[in-house]
């Protein structure tokens, strides 16, 4: 299920637990450290049906509305992704432990442009789908999404691919992604006739072409986090 993990971890003490919680904690991208600290990173992100069995558990009856809630729990939307981006942005702003100068780059990054975008484009040339060169008509998108990222990543050119804007919709939100030899994957979630209508073959295979070994690591977490894997019922 998807909930907000401090809406669980808030109530019970979690390093009085660890030892419980620990065998069930995912091995990858998990919102719960071994040692029972949590990431404070993390905004939204979906807990493993054992680990959340288990917490409720812990919790009691308090945690009765959250798990009534999450059944009804629709994908995060748009508008809660862009202002929870727009809060992170604003703390890099405010940051003055980073320079000035690279304040500036991590920002635009998030939209695709400057420092970023040129990394991505000392590796790719064009967009995977529709191949459109013109670096006008292209943003960089993230494959670990900016608003998941380290600052480090946000600017690492190896993260990202140049896509049209509709493409880096689709990419960004989950709706499409790649496997790392290029094939394209299409997420059940998506609708189809507006990805044909956006350029997108929905009828057969579709290879893009391989990606870099730093390129395939980062893809890899965007297929686990990012790529909405099913329909809610």
């Amino acid at each position: 299920m998807k909930v907000h993990f401090t809406e669980l971890t808030n109530k019970i003490r979690p390093k009085d637990h660890i030892d419980i919680l620990r065998p069930l904690l995912p091995e990858r991208y998990s919102s719960l450290q071994p040692n029972g600290n949590g990431l404070q990173s993390v905004y939204l992100t979906e807990v493993p049906t054992p680990l959340a069995e288990v917490l409720m558990g812990l919790i009691g009856a308090e945690v009765e509305p959250i798990a009534r809630s999450a059944d009804a729990v629709m994908p995060i939307s748009t508008d809660d992704l862009d202002s929870w981006e727009r809060k992170l942005e604003q703390g890099v702003a405010d940051d003055v432990a980073i320079p000035e100068t690279d304040r500036l780059a991590i920002i635009r990054a998030r939209k695709g442009q400057g420092l970023f975008k040129e990394r991505v484009g000392q590796i790719e040339s064009r967009c995977r789908i529709t191949g459109v060169e013109n670096p006008a008509h292209l943003v960089a998108s993230h494959c670990k999404p900016w608003r998941d990222s380290t600052n480090e990543e946000r600017l690492n050119g190896e993260n990202g691919l140049l896509l049209t804007p509709s493409i880096d919709h689709l990419f960004d939100r989950g709706f499409i992604g790649f496997e790392n030899k290029g094939k394209l994957i299409i997420s059940p979630v998506a609708h189809r006739p507006s990805l044909q209508r956006m350029g997108i073959d929905v009828t057969g295979i579709v290879n893009v072409g391989g990606f870099s070994s730093g390129q395939r690591q980062f893809l890899d977490f965007h297929r686990n986090a990012v790529l909405l894997q099913s329909i809610r019922g």
